[in-house]
């Protein structure tokens, strides 16, 4: 579904990620793994064109996506949730998840697809009045999902879902993204609670001062000294 052949990327003289090959399939989940300034989210911002790329290639479903802009990207299907959530504080949880229906293939469908959010998401739909600005830091990151979701993704990208979340809406929030992948969107998953991630994904990869290091099955990765002494704490 979605390839990176030798993709390198960087923010001005400063280089981000270099030569990162990873692949996602139709209807799995991957996951990005790594410590803070691994490269992940740049990986993830490369693919939605918002990080101009460097070297290497970046293919959807067979198409090209070099010299594309962010919305053309997204318009092919590809949904990408950032770290921080970033809703619009002002803004109603309904008018927040109506402005991912912004695409014209999303758009036609809007209907449907809000009543798909609320009922993955019943707090949304029970306070879909209220300003995203006044809600908890959990209820925000379900309407950044929801918000991706109205998008009718092919591919959904989710950079630190769990990023200052308790732990009880940690869990509620990785239930509702493993609910979505049974659905059969393909994800990509950013995350640095790699126990977490990897009891999520089918398999992942992880990155290291912008490269990948490492990569296998979720099983593969968990019985992995490196990964158990780096990051599980073993």
């Amino acid at each position: 579904m979605i390839e990176l052949s030798g993709v390198s990327a960087s923010y001005g003289s400063v280089q981000a990620i270099t030569n990162v090959t990873i692949t996602v399939g139709e209807g799995e989940a991957v996951g990005l793994l790594g410590a803070n300034g691994a490269g992940k989210s740049t990986t993830l911002r490369t693919i939605s064109g918002l990080v101009k790329l460097k070297a290497g290639r970046v293919s959807f479903m067979g198409q090209d996506l070099s010299g594309l802009l962010p919305h053309q990207i997204t318009e092919l299907g590809i949904a990408h949730v950032p770290e921080g959530r970033q809703v619009f504080p002002e803004m109603s949880v309904q008018e927040n998840l109506e402005i991912g229906a912004y695409a014209p293939r999303a758009k036609v469908d809007r209907k449907r697809s809000l009543e798909l959010v609320y009922s993955i998401f019943p707090r949304l739909a029970e306070r879909k009045t209220q300003l995203a600005g006044t809600m908890s830091g959990g209820e925000q990151q379900m309407v950044a999902v929801g918000r991706g979701l109205m998008l009718k993704p092919r591919l959904l990208m989710l950079d630190e879902p769990s990023l200052g979340l308790a732990p009880v809406m940690c869990d509620v929030t990785f239930e509702k993204i493993h609910e979505i992948h049974k659905m059969g969107t393909s994800i990509l998953l950013v995350e640095q609670n790699v126990s977490r991630a990897l009891s999520l994904v089918d398999r992942a990869y992880v990155l290291e001062s912008g490269r990948v290091i490492l990569e296998g099955t979720n099983q593969e990765l968990l019985n992995n000294e490196q990964v158990q002494s780096a990051y599980l704490g073993i």
